[in-house]
C-alpha cells in the first residue's frame, strides 16, 4: 500500500522522533511517525506495564539546563509531572556510599588508610597527568586519580560496556562527566548552602531534584503522541522500516515498512527524519552508499541491556531512586526502585517493584537466558547485595532493550565522520536526530533539542541550526528566561543539560 505525500516521515517514536513530529505538527505540517514497537511509544524512555506495575526502561530524570526543553515538558504533561528529590547510592564491596559524595562518610567507609591513598593518588594524577588522554581510563585517572578510578569507575563502566576502559574513547568521559571533579563533589557536599537555583550552572551529575511523570516517562511520550495525532499527524506502531529510497530528481523520499504479518507499506515525503540506529540506516538507503561507507556502518557498535523487573513485598529496605552496583562479585549493574520515583508506579503499596539492569550484547548467554532463569538470577543477586530477600519476590518480568547505548570505542568517530560526509553528499533532506540516529551518547533532552532544531531547519528550508553541536562538549549553555516559549537566540541554545541517569557514578 502506498500512502499520500507528507512533509516529513519520522523513523522512531522515541523522545527525538515525537519531539520533531510535535514541533512540525504545531506549525501545520503533515507528518507520519513510524515505530517498530507494536505496543509502546517512547523508545528507551517508554514505561512497560506488567500486572499493573510500571517499569521505567533505564530510569529517566526530567531535568534540563534548557528552559526550552523544560517548557516543552510542561506544555505536554503539565500537572502530571511530580517534583522529586534525588536519592542514589553506590554499592561496593558490601558497603553503600551516598552519591553525590559525602566526604566524611566516604572516609569512614573506605577507612583512613584507603582514603589517604586515594588522596595521594589524586595528587599524583594532578602533578603527572596523562598528556592528551585518548581512553576513558586516561581521562578519569587525570581527574580523580588511579585509586578512585579503580573503586568508583572501572568495574561499573566495564559492566556497562563489556570492554576494558582502555578501549573506550575519552570522548565518552568528556561528554558524560565533564564538570564533575573530585573538588566539585567535595564542595557540593561541604557547602550545600551555595547551591545555585540557576540550572545552567548545575553540574548534571550533582543535581538534587528533578521532575518525573507520575506514571513513568512513557506517560510523557504517550501524551505527546496523542497531541501529534490531534494536530493531524500519524503515529503508527508495529511498522519496522526496511528501506529508505531517495529520488534525487524530485528530492523526495520513499520509506518502506514491514509489519509483523509480513505486509508492507510505502510512505512518500519531502524530508526524512531518522532516529533509527545509524548502522541500520546506512544499510537501508537506496541508491546504495559506497561500500566503504556501508563498512563504516557495520563497524559501529552498540551495547544492549535487559531489565529484570521484580515485584516483591515492601520491607522498607530500599528507599533510594537507584543504586549503582560497582561490586565485581555480581553481574547486575544498577537497581531502580520505581516506587521511589513515583508511588503510582506500584498499584499495591504493600509491595514494591525493582528494575535490575544487566548490560550485555544481543544474542549472548545473558540475553538468551529464559525469563524464569533471569528472574531467579535477579532475586539471588538482589539478596546478595542486601537489597531484599529472594523469598519476598512474588512475580517478575524481563524487558530487553537492544541497541541501548552507541559504543564510543576508539575508532567510532572516524566511522561516524565518514558516514556523515557520504549522507551529506548523496542524501538531501535527511536529518539525523537522537542518540542512535547520530551515534552520539545523548540524554533525553539532548535528543529532544536535536529534534527541535531539525524541525526548525525544515521549517526554515535551510540548515540554520547546527544539530551536531548539541552536547558536543559535555557542558550546556542556554540563553533567555525560564518560561519563554519563543526565542530569537536558538542558535546559541544547542547545548542542554542532563536528564537521564545513565552516568558512570550517578
Amino acid at each position: 500500500m502506498t500512502n499520500g505525500f507528507v512533509k516529513a516521515v519520522i523513523v522512531g517514536a522515541g523522545p527525538a522522533g515525537l519531539t520533531a513530529a510535535y514541533e512540525l505538527s504545531k506549525k501545520g505540517q503533515r507528518v507520519v511517525v513510524l515505530e517498530a514497537d507494536p505496543q509502546y511509544v517512547g523508545g528507551i524512555a517508554r514505561t512497560v506495564e506488567y500486572h499493573g506495575y510500571r517499569f521505567d526502561v533505564g530510569g529517566h530524570r526530567f531535568f534540563s539546563k534548557s528552559h526550552e526543553v523544560e517548557d516543552l515538558w510542561t506544555e505536554i504533561l503539565g500537572a502530571d509531572l511530580l517534583q522529586r528529590r534525588r536519592s542514589s547510592k553506590i554499592y561496593y564491596r558490601g558497603k553503600f556510599y551516598a552519591y553525590p559524595l559525602k566526604p566524611l562518610e566516604a572516609l569512614s567507609q573506605l577507612g583512613v588508610m584507603e582514603s589517604a591513598l586515594c588522596v595521594l593518588s589524586f595528587l599524583k594524577a594532578r602533578l603527572q597527568p596523562v598528556r592528551r588522554p585518548k581512553s576513558f581510563e586516561d581521562w578519569v585517572v587525570n581527574e580523580f586519580g588511579a585509586r578512585l578510578f579503580r573503586i568508583f569507575f572501572k568495574t561499573y563502566t566495564e559492566k556497562v560496556w563489556g570492554m576494558s576502559c582502555r578501549e573506550i574513547s575519552a570522548d565518552w568521559a568528556v561528554q558524560r562527566i565533564k564538570g564533575l571533579t573530585l573538588g566539585a563533589a567535595i564542595q557540593d557536599a561541604l557547602l550545600p548552602i551555595r547551591k545555585t537555583k540557576d540550572r545552567t550552572q548545575v553540574v548534571k551529575s550533582l543535581i538534587d531534584t528533578f521532575r518525573y511523570p507520575r506514571l513513568g516517562p512513557g506517560m510523557m511520550w504517550e501524551a505527546c503522541a496523542e497531541k501529534v495525532r490531534g494536530l493531524g499527524g500519524d503515529v503508527l506502531l508495529g511498522r519496522r522500516v526496511v528501506s529508505c529510497r531517495f529520488d534525487a530528481g524530485t528530492s523526495s523520499w520513499t520509506v518502506t515498512t514491514r509489519s509483523a504479518d509480513g505486509s508492507t507499506e510505502e510512505y512518500r515525503c519531502e524530508h526524512l527524519i531518522s532516529s533509527m540506529p545509524m548502522q541500520q540506516l546506512v544499510e537501508q538507503i537506496e541508491p546504495w552508499l559506497p561500500a566503504a561507507v556501508v563498512q563504516s556502518g557495520h563497524s559501529l557498535r552498540y551495547r544492549d541491556f535487559l531489565t529484570i523487573g521484580l515485584i516483591l513485598r515492601d520491607r522498607g529496605v530500599f528507599n533510594d531512586n537507584w543504586i549503582y552496583i560497582h561490586d565485581p562479585d555480581v553481574t547486575m549493574g544498577r537497581v531502580q526502585n520505581y516506587k521511589a520515583w513515583s508511588p503510582e508506579m506500584v498499584p499495591d503499596q504493600d509491595y514494591c517493584c525493582y528494575g535490575l539492569e544487566y548490560f550485555c550484547f544481543e544474542g549472548d548467554k545473558l540475553w538468551t537466558k529464559q525469563d524464569a532463569d533471569l528472574i531467579a538470577l535477579g532475586a539471588k543477586e538482589l539478596q546478595k547485595v542486601g537489597l531484599g530477600k529472594a523469598t519476598d519476590v512474588v512475580d517478575g518480568c524481563v524487558i530487553r532493550q537492544p541497541k541501548a547505548y552507541p559504543v564510543y570505542d576508539v575508532d567510532y568517530q572516524q566511522h561516524v565522520d565518514m558516514i556523515r560526509r557520504a549522507l551529506a553528499a548523496n542524501c538531501r533532506n535527511l536529518h539525523l536526530v537522537g542518540r542512535n540516529g547520530m551515534h552520539k551518547y545523548n540524554n533525553q533532552d539532548h535528543a529532544m533539542m536535536t529534534a527541535l532544531l531539525a524541525a526548525r531547519n525544515i521549517l526554515a528550508s535551510t540548515n540554520k541550526y547546527d544539530i551536531w553541536s548539541v552536547n558536543e562538549d559535555g557542558e550546556y549553555h542556554e540563553s533567555g528566561h525560564a518560561g519563554a516559549q519563543h526565542r530569537n537566540d536558538l542558535e546559541q541554545a544547542t547545548h542542554t543539560g542532563g536528564t537521564e541517569q545513565d552516568e558512570v557514578v550517578g
